[in-house]
Formats: C-alpha cells, sequence, structure tokens
C-alpha cells in the first residue's frame, strides 16, 4: 500500500513465480506413502554431475558453462548466466520408457532456477525456486505416456537476474534403454528435526536437508502419517493437550534411511483462536488512509457500511525493534483528533464492523526478526488495541518478513487479545506464489486464527496461475488463477479475498472495473462468469474482497464499494 503523497503505489516487478506442487506437498498431509522403488531405477540423466563439462547439454545463447566451484558433489556443477533477452535454458534428451513414472530431481543455487520437464506425453512438469544461497534440491516427478521414448529436461534462470548453479541432475525410473549415471545410495538419517508452531489440532516441523534425498517421510508415535518433497511439514488432525512423538526419515529411489532423533511436541487447549467472530460469512475489507496523498480525506465515520473491515494504514515503527505505535495525522485530517477517532471506531464496532491497525506498508519499516522483536510487537500491538479500541492487526509488510517469528508474535498477540481478534494480510502476489514463501508459510502457521488474506492483486505484472499458465493483471483470470494457488495451498476458502485498487489512481497498475471482481467471485464461488480460467472445483465460502483504499473509493463517488459490497454481501 501507498503513502506518498499525490502518487499511486508503486512496487518493483518481480520474476514469474510458479506455484510448486512439490512445494505444497511439504505441508500437506495424511498423503499416501511412497514406496522403496524398484532395483532396475537408475538416473537416465547422462553428464548429470557435470562432470565431464557441458557434453549431453545444450545452454541457450552461450549462457551455460562448468565450474569448479561452487559445486554440490563431486569437482564441477553448471553454472548458467541469463541476459536481459534469455533466460540461460539448459537441456538434455533423456531416454525414457513408456508408461513409466520417473523422479526428476537437481541441486541448484544462485538466481532464480527452475526445473522441469516437456515432452512426456501426459502432463508435463516444473518446478522453481527463488534465489538462494545455499544449495537446494528441487525435486518434481512425470509419468510417460504409452509411447514417449524420450523428454527433454531443463534448468533456466530468469531474464537479467542473476546466474543460477546446477549439479547432480537426476531423471530417476526405469531404464530408457541407454543407460545412466550410477543409482543413489539409501541417504543418510535427517538431523536437526525440531517442533516449531503448534495449535490444538497441529505441529508444524522442520529438519535439515540430506543429500542425495528426494523426499522425506513423517512418523508420529511410529506411524508414518506423511510423505513430503521439503524439509518441512504441518501434522495436523491432532488432539488438544496431548504429546507426540515426531520422526522423519529420508528417501529416494534407493530407499529409505533410517529414522532421525525423535522430538516430542504438545498440542496447544482448546478454546484459542477465532478470527474474527461477529463478521459476515463474505466480508468487504477496506484501508483507511491516516495521512493525505490527493485522495478524499475521511473521518472512520465517513467509511460507508458497505465496509466490514476497516484497515488503519498505518501503524508507525520505534527505535525498539518489532514495536510499534500509532500517531494520528490531525493536521493532515483537517483537524480529526484521537478522541473523535476512538470514538468513531466504537460506533463502528457497534454496527458490527471491524477496525484493526494495519502494519507496514510500501514504505513500513518494521522488522520481527527474533524472539524478543516478536514479544515486543505483540505487547505494541496489544496496547494499541487497548488504547484506540482496535479488534486486531493487519500484516502489510511488504519488504518481506520472518515466518518463524512473526508467527510467533501472532500466537502471543492471540493469547492476550482472545478469541476474538481479528487477523487480516495484505501479501503482494510474489508473497502467496509458493507455499514456501515466507507471508505463504506465515499464514498456514496460523491458520486457526487467521481472519482473511486479501492478496494485493495489482502492481504486479504478469504472474503464473495455479495452473503454471501465464496471465496478465487486470483481467478475471488473473484473479480467479492466482487466489487458486492459496485455495490449494492449503488456505481455507474463508480466509481468501481478493485485493483490488478502488480506482485507477489507488495503483501504479492492476486496476479493474468492479464487474470484474464481480466476476471474479462468482467464478471462484459458482464457476459462473469465468474467463478462460476455471476453478476445478467451486469455493462457496471465499470471504470476498479488499480495496486500496476507502479514501480512493470515495474520490471515484464509492464506485467501487457500491458494487462490490453490495455483490459480496449478496453473495449465498
Amino acid at each position: 500500500m501507498d503513502r506518498a503523497p499525490g502518487t499511486p503505489g508503486t512496487r518493483r516487478l518481480r520474476p514469474l513465480g510458479i506455484w510448486s506442487g512439490a512445494v505444497t506437498a511439504a505441508l500437506a498431509l495424511s498423503l499416501a506413502g511412497t514406496g522403496q522403488a524398484s532395483a532396475a531405477d537408475v538416473n537416465n540423466a547422462k553428464n548429470a554431475g557435470f562432470e565431464a563439462g557441458l557434453s549431453n547439454w545444450t545452454c541457450s545463447a552461450g549462457s551455460g558453462t562448468a565450474v569448479s566451484s561452487p559445486v554440490h558433489a563431486g569437482t564441477a556443477a553448471l553454472k548458467a548466466a541469463p541476459a536481459g533477452q534469455d533466460n540461460a535454458r539448459c537441456t538434455q534428451t533423456v531416454a525414457v520408457r513408456p508408461n513409466s513414472t520417473y523422479t526428476l530431481s537437481a541441486w541448484v543455487q544462485g538466481g532464480y532456477t527452475y526445473l522441469g520437464a516437456t515432452g512426456t506425453g501426459t502432463t508435463d512438469v516444473s518446478t522453481w525456486t527463488p534465489d538462494t544461497t545455499a544449495w537446494k534440491q528441487l525435486s518434481t516427478t512425470f509419468t510417460t505416456g504409452s509411447s514417449t521414448t524420450s523428454v527433454t529436461v531443463y534448468l533456466h534462470g530468469w531474464y537479467g537476474q542473476a546466474a543460477y548453479y546446477a549439479d547432480d541432475v537426476s531423471v530417476s525410473g526405469p531404464d530408457g534403454g541407454g543407460g545412466g549415471d550410477p543409482a543413489p545410495t539409501v541417504p543418510a538419517a535427517p538431523a536437526g528435526l525440531t517442533a516449531g508452531a503448534t495449535t490444538s489440532s497441529s505441529v508444524s516441523l522442520s529438519w535439515n536437508t540430506v543429500t542425495n534425498a528426494t523426499g522425506y517421510n513423517v512418523y508420529r508415535d511410529g506411524t508414518k502419517v506423511a510423505s513430503v518433497a521439503g524439509t518441512s511439514a504441518t501434522v495436523t488432525g491432532l488432539t488438544a493437550s496431548t504429546a507426540y512423538s515426531f520422526q522423519v526419515t529420508a528417501t529416494n529411489v534407493a530407499g529409505e534411511s533410517a529414522k532421525s532423533a525423535a522430538v516430542t511436541a504438545t498440542t496447544a487447549g482448546t478454546g484459542g483462536g477465532g478470527g474474527g467472530t461477529g463478521l459476515p460469512k463474505h466480508a468487504v475489507t477496506g484501508y483507511w488512509q491516516n495521512f493525505n496523498n490527493g485522495a478524499t480525506v475521511q473521518k472512520i465515520s465517513d467509511v460507508p457500511a458497505a465496509y466490514d473491515i476497516i484497515a488503519v494504514a498505518f501503524a508507525d515503527a520505534t527505535t525498539t525493534p518489532g514495536a510499534v505505535t500509532f500517531n494520528l495525522d490531525s493536521a493532515g485530517l483537517n483537524g480529526y483528533t484521537a478522541d473523535q477517532f476512538k470514538a468513531d471506531i466504537r460506533a463502528k464496532q457497534a454496527a458490527g464492523k471491524k477496525v484493526v491497525i494495519s502494519i507496514g506498508g510500501e514504505k513500513g519499516t518494521v522488522s520481527v526478526g527474533d524472539s524478543a522483536s516478536a514479544a515486543n510487537f505483540a505487547n505494541s500491538v496489544y496496547s494499541l488495541m487497548q488504547t484506540y479500541g482496535f479488534d486486531g492487526v493487519d500484516i502489510d509488510l511488504e519488504n518481506g518478513l520472518n515466518p518463524t517469528y512473526m508467527t510467533q508474535a501472532l500466537r502471543a498477540l492471540s493469547a492476550k487479545a482472545g478469541p476474538d481478534l481479528v487477523i487480516t494480510m495484505a501479501p503482494q502476489t510474489i508473497d502467496m506464489q509458493s507455499t514456501s514463501a515466507g507471508y505463504f508459510k506465515t499464514a498456514l502457521n496460523i491458520k486457526d486464527i487467521l481472519t482473511v488474506v486479501n492478496t494485493q492483486y495489482y502492481n504486479s505484472g504478469a504472474m503464473l496461475g495455479c495452473d503454471g499458465k501465464v496471465y496478465s493483471q487486470g483481467t478475471v483470470d488473473f484473479l480467479t488463477a492466482l487466489a487458486c494457488i492459496q485455495l490449494e495451498g492449503g488456505l481455507a476458502p474463508s480466509q481468501v479475498g481478493l485485493g483490488l485498487p478502488a480506482s485507477p489512481s489507488g495503483a501504479g497498475g492492476g486496476y479493474v472495473s468492479p464487474t470484474v471482481v464481480d466476476n471474479a467471485l462468482d467464478c471462484l464461488a459458482k464457476l459462473t462468469n469465468c474467463g478462460s480460467f476455471k476453478p476445478s472445483k467451486a469455493y462457496p465460502d471465499v470471504r470476498g474482497a479488499m480495496t486500496w483504499s476507502t479514501n480512493w473509493d470515495a474520490a471515484a463517488g464509492n464506485a467501487w464499494s457500491n458494487s462490490v459490497g453490495a455483490h459480496v454481501h449478496a453473495m449465498p
């Protein structure tokens, strides 16, 4: 959100993100276990560790080279440097067997890195990671068609971004006829298993990466409860106030490791959190500007009744790490006093509305990076709630957040405020492209006390939807295909909202007419009024919509809230 006087919100456009089913699997539970691979399975990729330079590999525009450092294993790795008009795509044609399943993996480091396979004869696959300073394994699977005898595997970076490194590529499965690199050995047992956030029904786990592992199994009290691709999982379906023992193993085509050391975690008691009791099933959120940037200056009492949640923008950072305060801009708001402000909040609450304090904005500098700052955050927000009567907090940190400590902060705030606490979020689109992103992790970590995530579907450029296709902002497809990522990634439909500017003046790009917002909600809720993209199923409980801002809405005659508000509140 933008607070600069007289200018629409602008953000640096980011590279396209790909929502990875492999990443989502890291948080999905009660998955079917994967059996040990056949002894006949081999790595069908040639020169998989780049020990023979670029033999068997072709890189676009001369972008690739073999280097001796950094390497994941052996003495060489691939370095590929994207240019402004080239994404440094390196490919290899790999012999495969028809009607067979293969695991495609690679270790990567550096800039944005994508791994995928085309020509599978069924569904082509891909996965990706943002820039990473340490080696990280990407992994996905594909099944070949009835007549498929070869596939093209690829790695690439992103235009104009930093170079990426890759090593130890594997296309593991039945021998396609050309033999392959040596099959991996059984991996070592994972180390560093740690229990993180707990709720009355879930425990979050994380552990260290294991070399040559392509997946991990999670055990609860000796019984396998999940198989995941990454190094974290959230075990759900647990009983409140109960101690559980957890272990994990590492797997690859050679088999399963020994179990890790056990860690014990106790679930929370019942009765905590509710995510905003008293809100309607479908709700409209609007940001109210505590500053004058050319939009209509308002008091809280001026905000139309169409808004169910009013987010006061913004709290201010203090010199104490993590702590925030609020300074009403009385001068900029035509003499609006703190007493009037508090009285107007009480009046809105009497009318059934919720008013929350928003933390961040485009220029917000609040940072929660350790336990001390997490405690400062919770204590200071709770103090503001007591002083002004806020119902909760909105997280709009557009410069990133630490999911571990923001989760800690919000749970501490929930413990202080009780079950009626309202917690909303307004991440940018890039923040909700993958469950591995900090915002998405935080939302899933506090799912039991989270009210709604209103992703900002603007100032984004083109992005990829949950179907892996590119969609341009400003369309029904952009809204529905990107919201689908959250709906399929673990958030409840009631926690998913569509964030849009109220007028073209409210953002640098991505404004859509209220009709487009209405159509997108219909598509998600009822599979009607869709564009070319249609979700795999309807989500009738989708929460609603958000706008920046009530002030820009007022400057445009409240056209947004009159249309979208009426539409949201008419949803069954």
